[in-house]
């Protein structure tokens, strides 16, 4: 078992990282929308901002300003550069236990993002800006599954990044089709931005060809096995790592594997036809909070335990 400290650190990791690539995301969505003027173009940067808990004040803001501040503003508590420093700070602590390969792509983007010139360049050309620290976010992600040992450390990442993009993404379609803006989201290109949010254009256009229809984004996004962003797949991923986590230890009702078992389970034989007979906002909502209790059991088990349940009688 790693120290808990050790386990914090690398859980927070995957996290914060998870988290920079999704604002990253949604920030260029909202400079796209800057190009559309029409109503579907300022409908796809609202949801945006809707997706980031900004429904109201953000949708009075210039696209570009939004996602500026989004992405430099170092005092809010979910801008891009927030997340890669938080990222960065927890890697550091722990830089004994992830490789060379992976702490200097992290390290590189932070200072990149960070520096002098952040500002300059965001201005000069937003979206290079904005897909070089997609691009070095998926090199960081590659670079820690390619050299990293696949033991604790790296399974404890790994729950963070899935724990962070169930929340995200469920976070994002509840916004979008539980009917939270008043109607419902048909036009073709707010579908397709919602698509690119989630990173899902290319491999939903691959399932369901051109048909792009809210249902069939839906069950998509929900439920897709083999889509590395879908929630299915996410918490399948969680339960699969907490499976190996757990091994001889007793598990109890409040356990972290218990309750990702549970909410795997319940996106394992639900459909998209139970979904629209209960709202996408019932099974939406039990998944933000659901994670979120793991969230709570991962710490209670792993990170804040009390020490006398780890000390041999």
């Amino acid at each position: 078992m790693m120290l808990a400290r050790v386990a914090d650190s690398l859980y927070w990791v995957g996290r914060y990282v998870e988290r920079a690539e999704h604002l990253s995301r949604l920030s260029a969505v909202m400079l796209n929308a800057t190009l559309d003027r029409t109503e579907a173009g300022a409908q796809a940067a609202q949801l945006a901002r809707a997706s980031i808990g900004d429904p109201e004040s953000a949708s009075l803001a210039d696209p570009f300003d939004a996602a500026r501040a989004l992405v430099l503003d170092r005092e809010r508590g979910g801008s891009v550069v927030l997340s890669l420093s938080g990222a960065r700070e927890n890697a550091r602590q722990v830089r004994d236990q992830i490789t060379t390969e992976s702490w200097e792509r992290l390290n590189l983007l932070y200072l990149r993002a960070t520096g002098g010139r952040a500002e300059r360049d965001f201005d000069a050309d937003a979206p290079d800006f904005l897909q070089g620290i997609i691009a070095d976010l998926h090199l960081f992600k590659g670079a820690a599954d390619a050299t990293m040992s696949h033991g604790e450390g790296w399974r404890f990442m790994l729950i963070g990044v899935h724990l962070e993009r169930a929340q995200l993404i469920a976070r994002l379609m509840r916004v979008c089709f539980s009917g939270a803006q008043g109607r419902v989201i048909d036009d073709h290109l707010a579908l397709v931005s919602i698509l690119r949010m989630a990173c899902a254009l290319e491999p939903y256009l691959r399932v369901y060809t051109a048909d792009l229809h809210p249902r069939y984004i839906l069950e998509f996004l929900l439920f897709d096995e083999e889509f590395p962003r879908s929630i299915r797949y996410s918490t399948a991923r969680i339960e699969e790592h907490l499976t190996q986590l757990s091994k001889g230890r007793e598990i109890g009702r409040g356990d972290p594997l218990r309750l990702a078992g549970r909410l795997n389970a319940r996106l394992t034989y639900t459909d998209v036809e139970d979904v629209e007979a209960t709202g996408a906002s019932a099974i939406l909502n039990s998944v933000e909070a659901e994670c979120s209790a793991i969230h709570q059991a991962m710490y209670e088990t792993f990170v804040a335990y009390p020490l006398e349940t780890r000390l041999p009688a």
